[in-house]
């Protein structure tokens, strides 16, 4: 199994993540959806049904397919049920990752999470592009992508972590702040892999 150079796609909710990605799979590159990957996970993977089913109840479950509703008002208020939760789920998205990394052809390939040292991606990536974008913007755009209140965003973002430290990996600052030309950027930082 080879393993290419990967670079995870980071930075909080609204900053505009997913732009980047969709330019990047637009020019051919493998771009790891961590959010989708790990929907799709915690309703097909066995090991994961069963721990979830096994730690909090069989109607965590719904004819096979999670009870979101459920599970969100679980942890939302427990930090000790969230940690479990990760502790189930997030193994199992990086030995998805490794297998999805190992049949990528194209170099670099590219992981888009918000959770990277949460879920322990900062050890798997050799380079992090943090998409940032002033707080007023991303407010906007998360009301109107997710039609929620603005306390409620704000509470997102709040919930978020800082980036800090990346495991000593190099991090490039990619601005997606509605003015300044983003596709010069994405170029340019990847230029080196070229």
């Amino acid at each position: 199994m080879h393993h290419p150079v990967l670079i995870a796609i980071t930075g909080g909710i609204g900053s505009g993540k997913s732009v980047v990605s969709t330019i990047l799979k637009v020019a051919g590159y493998g771009v790891y959806d961590c959010d989708q990957r790990a929907k799709m996970l915690m309703n097909s993977d066995h090991h994961i049904k069963e721990a979830l089913t096994g730690s909090f109840s069989s109607e965590i479950y719904r004819n096979g397919t999670l009870n979101r509703p459920m599970l969100s008002d679980i942890i939302f208020n427990d930090k000790e049920s969230l940690h479990l939760v990760n502790s189930i789920v997030h193994p199992v998205v990086r030995d998805d990752i490794m297998k999805w990394a190992s049949q990528q052809s194209i170099v670099p390939a590219f992981i888009e999470t918000a959770i990277l040292k949460e879920g322990g991606l900062d050890t798997m990536v050799h380079e992090v592009w943090n998409v940032t974008a002033p707080i007023e913007t991303r407010i906007e755009r998360v009301i109107k992508r997710n039609n929620i209140s603005r306390d409620k965003v704000i509470e997102r973002i709040n919930n978020q972590q800082e980036l800090g430290d990346c495991n000593g990996k190099r991090v490039v600052s990619i601005v997606n702040d509605n003015t300044t030309p983003l596709l010069p950027q994405v170029v340019e930082a990847i230029s080196k892999f070229l």
